[in-house]
């Protein structure tokens, strides 16, 4: 019962996004009339909402839940003050994002008018090996999550071509090296981004900032070291908390 509500919320894949029962019972694979129990239960739980309309939505007690995430919250909490200092400086769209298994997950963004389209929001996941918090989320990863990902399907965006393996081996390489990740993508608009890392207490990667800014008006070499010193203040942040 468990996993076949879990799987109803899991349903949901935009913001604000509203989904009849029949939506809602088709993504999740279930029966009209088994989606309908599981969805009561979690209506009287707070976990979804309905619209005047009818529909379904995702509840405000699970933003109460997640709030209370330390690799969310807590993260977002240290490293906000920073994050606004560099969103002011660059003018830019500013993330922040951490590793949940094989995928980013963004924590935080900061938007500025006329800065681009963002193709991510928060809470939303995002790829390791084509962007640049992700690409620093990788580079750092535990061993077996590097060779998962080269494993898997490498295409940048739909339409375009898939990036090799040993390509990849060696941009994760040279972020290793050099501790930032540069990365331009062509859709929905062309975007470049420059990234750094977070470090928690033990000094391992616990989540990964960037600059992402339309291509052609942003030089990821100016910005980097505006990342790197804000990635620096946000690590010192966090293990004084600790």
């Amino acid at each position: 019962m468990i996993a076949r509500a879990l799987r109803l919320l899991d349903a949901f894949q935009e913001p604000q996004e509203a989904l009849s029962l029949t939506s809602l019972a088709a993504r999740a694979r279930l029966s009209k009339s088994t989606a309908l129990r599981l969805a009561r239960h979690l209506l009287d739980w707070g976990a979804l909402e309905r619209t005047d309309g009818g529909q379904f939505v995702i509840g405000l007690r699970l933003l109460e839940v997640a709030s209370l995430a330390p690799r969310g919250h807590g993260l977002r909490a240290a490293a906000m003050p920073f994050l606004e200092d560099l969103h002011h400086a660059t003018g830019q769209h500013v993330l922040l994002a951490v590793r949940d298994g094989a995928e980013a997950v963004l924590v935080e963004r900061l938007s500025a008018h006329r800065a681009g389209r963002a193709a991510y929001h928060v809470g939303g996941r995002l790829p390791l090996h084509s962007t640049g918090v992700g690409l620093i989320l990788l580079a750092f990863a535990p061993l077996d999550v590097r060779e998962r990902v080269l494993e898997g399907p490498l295409t940048i965006e739909p339409g375009a071509p898939r990036v090799g393996p040993d390509e990849l081996r060696r941009r994760i390489a040279a972020i290793r090296r050099e501790g930032t990740a540069t990365n331009t993508r062509e859709l929905p608009e062309p975007m470049s981004s420059v990234a750094a890392p977070v470090t928690g207490p033990d000094g391992s990667v616990v989540a990964a900032l960037s600059v992402l800014a339309p291509t052609g008006t942003f030089d990821p070499a100016t910005a980097r070291p505006a990342v790197v010193a804000v990635s620096r203040a946000v690590s010192r942040a966090i293990r004084a908390r600790s």
